[in-house]
């Protein structure tokens, strides 16, 4: 049975794997049950579920909730940001160019990798994932703006995984956009970025949805799974079902 948003009645709703990505059921119990039901209606838990702006990162299955296939576990989620900030770093520099005294991206790939590290808190870079970001209208280069995007959508993999791949993604934009001349660009940064990849990393992302299929993340259907960004994301999907580079046989 359960909990029903429109009667009141039910069992309180079993807790997400990972209580801290989940608001309405921040507090468990010894038993792995949430400490209190759900204070808002079934129509406002299915807007959070399904909408990342409103710090979405659960899905609800039959009324129940439960965590996101984007979010990844800690331990995945520290893989693959050390691997998110490589590729972020690699068009820093089309920021740094234009704006030479702006150290928030590059400060933002330094949180990423102290999170990878172990050095910094979960639960307090999920609170202040959204600091120190660059606004779209503080560069005027497109591609500067795409690396900047780079930075912030890997200092998020804090709270999902999946922001992995929304670095990368942007990461592969700004590499095409600053050399419009050259459209293998685009193709030699996405395989870069899958030959710079452990087989753990590899493994981790291969478990996220298809971009545009799964609407718990920044994955779902969307600016990720829209344009260039989606056909990237989806070429990067793909390489990740090839052979590992490091494995033999």
């Amino acid at each position: 049975m359960y909990w029903d948003g429109n009667t009141g009645r039910g069992p309180p709703a079993r807790a997400s794997a990972d209580p801290s990505t989940c608001r309405d059921f921040r507090s468990r119990q010894s038993d792995g049950h949430a400490d209190e039901r759900p204070s808002t209606p079934t129509c406002w838990l299915m807007a959070v579920a399904r909408n990342p702006s409103l710090g979405g990162s659960c899905q609800l299955f039959g009324g129940g909730v439960v965590g996101s296939p984007q979010t990844l576990s800690e331990a995945d989620r520290r893989l693959v940001a050390a691997w998110a900030a490589d590729c972020a770093e690699r068009v820093l520099g089309l920021f740094e160019t234009e704006a030479p005294h702006d150290d928030r991206p590059r400060a933002l790939i330094a949180r990423t990798r102290g999170f990878a590290r172990g050095e910094l808190n979960t639960a307090e870079e999920i609170r202040s994932r959204f600091t120190g970001g660059v606004g779209a209208r503080d560069v005027l280069s497109p591609a500067a703006a795409a690396a900047a995007r780079a930075a912030g959508q890997a200092v998020a993999i804090c709270h999902m995984g999946a922001h992995a791949l929304g670095a990368a993604a942007y990461a592969v934009k700004a590499a095409g956009l600053a050399e419009p001349d050259r459209p293998e660009a685009v193709e030699e940064e996405i395989r870069w970025q899958l030959d710079h990849m452990s087989a753990e990393v590899r493994a981790a992302l291969r478990s996220l949805p298809p971009i545009g299929e799964n609407l718990s993340g920044p994955l779902g259907p969307g600016l990720l799974a829209s344009g260039q960004l989606g056909t990237i994301i989806r070429n990067l999907q793909a390489g990740l079902t090839q052979h590992d580079p490091d494995e033999s046989g």
